[in-house]
C-alpha cells in the first residue's frame, strides 16, 4: 500500500535539491522539507514506486576473488516483497525490534527493505561484536528477532532472551533458515505506519561511555538523508562507493538511503585486508562516480602510489571524523579532485558540509546543509557565539534529528535541553558562515590557561611522513596544568626510536603556539571502537593513572631529554 501524496512530496523535494546541487546558498535559502503526511514508509512510498519496472542496477557487489553480483531496482523490489511476506509468516510484525547482523551482502539490503515494509524496527549490528556486547544490546534493545549469518550463530549461544533466530547461509540448529524465503509467493505488504513510528535503532560507537541507542523514525533517516544526498552530490545513474561497515549509522547514510534516494547504484567492494591498489582498480573498473571514505582510508591511500585519477570519479568525500588538511592537499595533487568534508552524527543525517560547487576553505567542514539550522552555543553560558558547541535549533524544523535515546529519557532530555539539540562537538564559524571543527567538548583541554584543540595539533602531526595516525591528549603537569602528549601510529618504514621521536617533536613545533606544543610522544597502537574511531578517553585515563602513580610511561619520549629542543 503506497501513499501517492507522500511520494510526490518526497520526489519534488529531492528533485529540487538535484536542480540546486551546485548552488549551496540558494538551496539553503529555498529548500523546505517535504510534507509526507501522517503516514509514510520509505520502503513502499518511495523505493517501491521508484523501483517498479526499473532495470537499472541498484546494487553491485564485488568480492575480493573476483565474484560479483548485480541486482536491479525491480529485482530488489520483488525480492524484498518476498522476504517481507516470509518475515510476516515467521512472526515479525509492526513495531518488533529486529537485530540485523550481516556483512556487506545482498541479504542485508533485501532485509533492510523487507523489515521496513512490515513496519518492524531495525537494529543494525556490527558483525565484529562479542557475545558480551550482543547480550547487552539484546537486553537493552528489547530484541524480539535476531537475523545473523551462520558463522555468527554460535555467538548467541550464551545470549539470553526471548527472541526468534533466523540464520542466513548454512542451516544452524535452532535457527529458522532464511533460504526458506525463496519458496514464498510474494504478497504486497499492507502495514500502515505513522511517520513518527520508530524505524531504526542505532548503537553509537561508544568512544566515551556505554553505547547509546539512537532511535530514528520513519522520516528522520529516510527523509532526513536528503541532506546527505545533497552533500555527496549524487545524481541519478551514479555509481557510488562508500567504505563503511554495516551496523553503523554511516552505512545507512551512504550505502542505503542516499544513493537510492538519488536513484544511483550502490557499489560494494568486499576485501579481507585493505589494499589501496586493489581499491583503485575497482574505482577504475566500475567507473565509480562518487566515493566516500573515512579519514583512516584516505590516510592509507596517500601512503601508497595513488596513480592517475579514476576515469569516472567526480566527487570524493570524507566523513566519520574530521579530515586533516594535509590529506586533502596530497589527494588534490595526485587526482586533481578535492575531498569534500562533511559532518553529522548517528543522531542526525549530514548537517554541515562542503557541497558540490562550493568554494572550499582549508580545514573547514563547510556550511549548514539545506533544511538545517546550526547554532554555536557557549558550553558554559549557553549564549550564541562564533566559537562553541554545535547545536541544532529546535524552533526550526529538525526533520533529520533522532526521536531520542531508547530507554533513556534522562539522556534524551540532556541532549535536547533549552530548545537545542546538543552534539557535544565544538566548532568555530567565520564571517562567511563556514564552520570549522575544533574538537569534542570532552577532548579539549587547558594548558597554561589556554584551550588546546587536539584536532589542530593532530593536523600538524599528520604532515610528518612518519605519522600515519595520531591522538593528542592532556598529560597532567604541575606547572602548566596539562601538556600535549601525542600517541602516534607510525607509517611503514619508520622505527619507534629516539631519532623518530626527535623528528616528530621538532616538526610539532612548526606552526603551533607554545601552549599547544607537543612535549611528549609515544609510539603506540591507538585504541579504537569497533567502528574505527579513536578512544581518546582510554589514553587520557592512561595519562591520569601514570600521573597519580608518579611514574613515567615506558616508551615515552619527552622534549626535555633532547638537547636540540632546549634551544
Amino acid at each position: 500500500m503506497t501513499n501517492p501524496q507522500s511520494t510526490t512530496s518526497f520526489r519534488d523535494a529531492r528533485d529540487r535539491l538535484l536542480q540546486l546541487r551546485d548552488v549551496h546558498a540558494q538551496a539553503a535559502a529555498e529548500f523546505e522539507w517535504p510534507d509526507v503526511g501522517a503516514h509514510f514508509n520509505w520502503a513502499t512510498d518511495w523505493f517501491d514506486v521508484m523501483a517498479a519496472g526499473n532495470d537499472k542496477t541498484a546494487l553491485w557487489i564485488v568480492e575480493e576473488d573476483g565474484r560479483e553480483l548485480k541486482v536491479s531496482f525491480a529485482e530488489m523490489l520483488a525480492r524484498s516483497d518476498q522476504v517481507a511476506t516470509w518475515l510476516t509468516r515467521h512472526g515479525v510484525g509492526h513495531g518488533d525490534h529486529v537485530m540485523l547482523m550481516l556483512g556487506n551482502q545482498v541479504e542485508l539490503w533485501e532485509l533492510m527493505l523487507a523489515i521496513m515494509k512490515v513496519g518492524a524496527v531495525i537494529l543494525p549490528t556490527s558483525t565484529v561484536l562479542s557475545a558480551h556486547d550482543l547480550a547487552d544490546r539484546v537486553a537493552r534493545g528489547g530484541v524480539g528477532h535476531v537475523i545473523a549469518n551462520a558463522h555468527d550463530a554460535a555467538k548467541f549461544d550464551t545470549v539470553a532472551g526471548d527472541y526468534s533466530r533466523i540464520c542466513v547461509g548454512e542451516p544452524a540448529e535452532g535457527w529458522a533458515d532464511y533460504a526458506d524465503a525463496d519458496l514464498v509467493v510474494a504478497e504486497k505488504c499492507a502495514v500502515v505506519v505513522a511517520s513518527d513510528d520508530p524505524s531504526l535503532i542505532y548503537f553509537t560507537s561508544g568512544t566515551t561511555s556505554k553505547p547509546k541507542m539512537v532511535v530514528h523514525t520513519q522520516t528522520s533517516y529516510p527523509v532526513g538523508h536528503l541532506t546527505t544526498m545533497y552533500w555527496i552530490g549524487l545524481r541519478p545513474g551514479d555509481v557510488h562507493l562508500a567504505i563503511s561497515s554495516p551496523g553503523w549509522g554511516k552505512h545507512a547514510w551512504s550505502s542505503f538511503f542516499s544513493p537510492w534516494i538519488a536513484e544511483a547504484t550502490v557499489f560494494v567492494y568486499n576485501y579481507g585486508r585493505f589494499d589501496p591498489f586493489a581499491l583503485a582498480d575497482q574505482l577504475h573498473r566500475a567507473k565509480v562516480t562518487t566515493f566516500c571514505a573515512p579519514p583512516t582510508v584516505w590516510r592509507m591511500l596517500i601512503q601508497s602510489d595513488l596513480g592517475v585519477k579514476p576515469l569516472g570519479l567526480r566527487e570524493i568525500l570524507a566523513a566519520g571524523e574530521p579530515l586533516n588538511p594535509e590529506v586533502i592537499t596530497q589527494i588534490q595533487r595526485a587526482w586533481g579532485l578535492t575531498i569534500r568534508d562533511g559532518y553529522g552524527q548517528t543522531e542526525t543525517t549530514a548537517i554541515v558540509g562542503n557541497a558540490p560547487g562550493s568554494i572550499l576553505k582549508a580545514g573547514s567542514m563547510g556550511l549548514p546543509l539545506p533544511g538545517v539550522a546550526v547554532t554555536l552555543l557557549d558550553p558554559i553560558t549557553g549564549e550564541v557565539t562564533e566559537e562553541g558547541e554545535i547545536c541544532l535549533d529546535l524552533s526550526r524544523a529538525a526533520v533529520n534529528l533522532m526521536a531520542g535515546y531508547h530507554g533513556d529519557p534522562e539522556r534524551t532530555a540532556e541532549a535536547v535541553r533549552d530548545g537545542y539539540f546538543h552534539t557535544g562537538d565544538v566548532a568555530s564559524r567565520d564571517s562567511d558562515g563556514y564552520i570549522t571543527f575544533i574538537g569534542r567538548t570532552d577532548d579539549i583541554f587547558k594548558s597554561s590557561d589556554y584551550k588546546v584543540s587536539p584536532f589542530e595539533v593532530e593536523s600538524v602531526l599528520l604532515e610528518h611522513p612518519a605519522v600515519a595516525e595520531a591522538a593528542v591528549v592532556p598529560a597532567p603537569d604541575d606547572t602548566r596544568l596539562n601538556i600535549a602528549k601525542a600517541y602516534v601510529a607510525l607509517a611503514a618504514g619508520w622505527e619507534a626510536d629516539g631519532e623518530t621521536a626527535l623528528s616528530v617533536l621538532r616538526h610539532a613545533r612548526t606552526g603551533l603556539p607554545p601552549y599547544m606544543r607537543v612535549r611528549r610522544v609515544e609510539f603506540y597502537e591507538l585504541p579504537k571502537t569497533s567502528s574505527g574511531k579513536i578512544r581518546r578517553v582510554e589514553l587520557r585515563m592512561r595519562e591520569d593513572a601514570a600521573a597519580e602513580q608518579g611514574v613515567r610511561l615506558p616508551g615515552e619520549w619527552r622534549d626535555d631529554q633532547f638537547p636540540e629542543l632546549k634551544r
